[in-house]
């Protein structure tokens, strides 16, 4: 199982990399902030469908099998729909001309544009102003090259100590909440309510999401998991835990949706893939590492504890995007990059 579980983690990690690279240089600037919001809407959509098929199917043995074993295949075979999807999907033109292949690039251009257009029933705007962008491909060690170098250290931070926040809330709601006291038929409810909300919070932000500059969606996201995930602690009544934990989650989804865009556009496109698989690596140690610290600090100090280790990691989180990142809303990737 662990084998599994392993393979299934690589395959999961390179498609989310790849996603965010590919929806980074497949949209335009000004509409990024809302491409990655409607992405995470979709992906998001999973969130309440598989909270509620584990409440429905866990405690059950349907056709002498398992229940999470029921739950696993059943999310196993959306891979199958995915990869049909795949088959549709238009190729980066960003990456095709960084190979040379102009023509294709060209090509792609052209038909997305056409469509567009058809769609829309208007004229597109005159292009923006040609942007320079260096051929080629790309290594690790340019990673370490002024000024990626201090975005890639910037986001190292980052992702280390955001996926306590999120994590160390999402994968834990139920036993959280039966640390405060509810029984685990009664905890898988109020969490599956608080999971309803994982969509919603994506689709309410792609209003904002190409109005405000990124790093400070990042850190408003950010600030509100540490607020109501405190007073979600202190809190007892069955209503203010679901509308706290509710509150908590959107805070998350305005966090996710806002990074993974932020993330993409601060580096080049010859080493964009490379250097958000570096960056994010440090989101998924931290997030092996946020099981035992949070299951640590409930045995320490109960729920108190833990959602005080959450509000600190997320004022680490406002420190380095606040203090230190650079603005992106709106520009092209090359204008980032250089």
């Amino acid at each position: 199982m662990d084998l599994w579980r392993f393979i299934a983690g690589v395959g999961i990690g390179i498609e989310l990399v790849t996603i965010d690279t590919y929806v980074s240089e497949l949209v335009p600037a000004g509409y990024r902030g809302r491409a990655y919001a409607y992405n995470q809407f979709l992906q998001f959509l999973a969130v309440p469908l598989v909270a509620f098929l584990a409440w429905l199917l866990v405690p059950q043995m349907p056709l002498g099998l398992d229940g999470w074993r029921w739950v696993v295949l059943i999310g196993s075979a959306g891979a199958i729909f995915i990869w049909f999807i795949r088959l549709s999907l238009p190729e980066s033109p960003r990456w095709l001309a960084r190979h040379g292949r102009l023509a294709d690039a060209e090509r792609v251009v052209s038909n997305i544009e056409d469509r567009v257009m058809m769609e829309s029933g208007a004229r597109l705007p005159p292009p923006g102003p040609p942007q320079r962008e260096e051929a080629g491909e790309g290594t690790f060690a340019e990673i370490w090259q002024p000024p990626s170098d201090r975005r890639a250290i910037l986001m190292s931070v980052f992702n280390f100590f955001q996926t306590f926040g999120y994590y160390g809330f999402a994968a834990w709601v139920p036993t959280l909440l039966i640390a405060k006291g509810i029984n685990i038929t009664t905890s898988l409810e109020y969490a599956f309510i608080i999971a309803v909300a994982n969509p919603v919070g994506p689709l309410v932000g792609t209003l904002i999401a190409d109005r405000i500059e990124r790093k400070w969606q990042i850190c408003l996201g950010a600030v509100g998991i540490g607020v109501f995930g405190m007073l979600f602690a202190n809190s007892e009544a069955p209503a203010a835990l679901i509308l706290l934990g509710v509150l908590v989650t959107l805070c998350n989804n305005l966090m996710s949706f806002s990074f993974h865009s932020y993330q993409s556009e601060l580096f080049p496109t010859r080493i964009r893939s490379r250097a958000i698989g570096f960056v994010y690596s440090w989101s998924r140690l931290s997030a092996a590492l946020s099981g035992l610290v949070v299951a640590f600090l409930l045995n320490l100090g109960g729920v108190n504890a833990v959602f005080a280790f959450i509000a600190f990691a997320m004022a680490v989180v406002v420190a380095t995007i606040g203090g230190f990142g650079p603005r992106t809303r709106g520009l092209a990737l090359e204008a980032i990059a250089h």
